[in-house]
């Protein structure tokens, strides 16, 4: 019961959405009837008025209904031709959602790139970030004036890391031309016009003095590639001086200036170390290099000698100024194996 129910709701709804059809049906069954009927029944006058006036009807009806639906059809064509109007714009809309996403992720690596250049604001700051850089590392980068740290702290700590470790260690660095006294007097007067009192070496900057501590750093690299044989370790000249430092380990690329209070340190994958590396890459293949490869021909003492010294540079075309004394050379020996750290307190 439920079921038939059920089924005639089901009909009522659709005659009544319907109604002007079922009408026409209904009309045009009735029509049919009529027109199979005998004329004892319905005269034939009769029969063919009211088959005139049903066909009228259902003609109307008709008429209506088509009415209907074009009228139902138009909201749906006017939404077809918006759908269309919508979908030709949608490659450009899509193209400039592309573009918005790039700046977005452009801005969001800049943001990251500047989240891990950090600025260092003291001499214990500094020291712990170099520190770090050297821990377990197994190259070494340095730019800058003469090396005077690099002498005096990174390269004894690297060499000691990596003999410890039984490790390979290259290390690349780049000094002023202690030949060139032009770019020595530049850089002497650019560091004494910072400060004029001594440093924490307990010097002052002259022209001498910068050359003697290129010498040195010169000195210092074929010494420890004499008792390393996994120490992979190249010098360049350069005849232009520089007013950063830059030490570039595995981990981290440090940038310092001449104030001892100030730094910039970025982690290894960084927009920034990339550059540096790129930066350090480009200028030592330009500077004048020193044939550390004829470190066998003038073995150095643990305590070398001032002939010693004299004959080491003379080989590999970096002879001392005829005016250096003896006292001159024991001078740049010191600098190079018992070199003082300029920013110890």
């Amino acid at each position: 019961m439920a079921d038939f129910r059920e089924a005639v709701g089901r009909a009522l709804a659709w005659a009544a959405k319907n109604i002007d059809g079922a009408i026409a049906l209904v009309l045009a069954v009735t029509v049919g009837v009529l027109g199979v009927l005998p004329d004892t029944v319905v005269p034939d006058k009769v029969q063919s008025q009211l088959v005139s006036g049903t066909t009228l009807v259902i003609l109307a009806l008709v008429a209506t209904a088509l009415l209907r639906d074009r009228v139902r059809q138009e909201p749906v064509e006017e939404a077809m031709h918006a759908s269309s109007a919508v979908l030709s714009q949608l490659p450009e809309r899509l193209h400039r959602l592309d573009q918005i996403e790039s700046l977005v992720a452009g801005a969001r690596q800049a943001l990251a790139d500047m989240s891990v250049v950090r600025i260092l604001g003291s001499q214990q700051e500094i020291a712990q970030a170099h520190a770090d850089a050297r821990r377990g590392t197994d190259r070494w980068t340095f730019k800058g004036g003469t090396g005077t740290y690099m002498r005096a702290v990174t390269l004894p700590e690297c060499v000691a890391a990596a003999r410890r470790e039984r490790r390979h260690l290259t290390i690349r660095v780049e000094i002023i031309d202690p030949a060139d006294e032009e770019v020595c007097e530049s850089y002497a007067h650019y560091r004494r016009s910072l400060s004029d009192r001594p440093d924490g070496t307990g010097e002052v900057w002259t022209t001498e003095r910068a050359r003697k501590e290129s010498f040195a750093t010169v000195l210092a690299a074929f010494w420890y590639r004499q008792r390393y044989g996994l120490l992979d370790i190249g010098v360049g000249l350069s005849a232009v001086m520089t007013t950063f430092r830059w030490d570039l380990s595995g981990h981290a690329v440090i940038m310092t200036v001449e104030d001892p209070n100030r730094a910039m340190t970025a982690a290894s994958g960084t927009f920034y170390y990339e550059s540096c590396d790129t930066e350090l890459r480009t200028s030592f293949e330009q500077a004048r290099r020193v044939p550390i490869d004829r470190y066998k021909a003038v073995p150095l003492s643990d305590e070398p000698t001032v002939e010693e010294v004299r004959r080491l540079f003379d080989r590999i075309d970096l002879s001392l100024p005829r005016s250096y004394a003896d006292r001159d050379v024991v001078e740049i020996t010191r600098k190079a194996l018992r070199a003082k750290d300029p920013y110890a307190s």
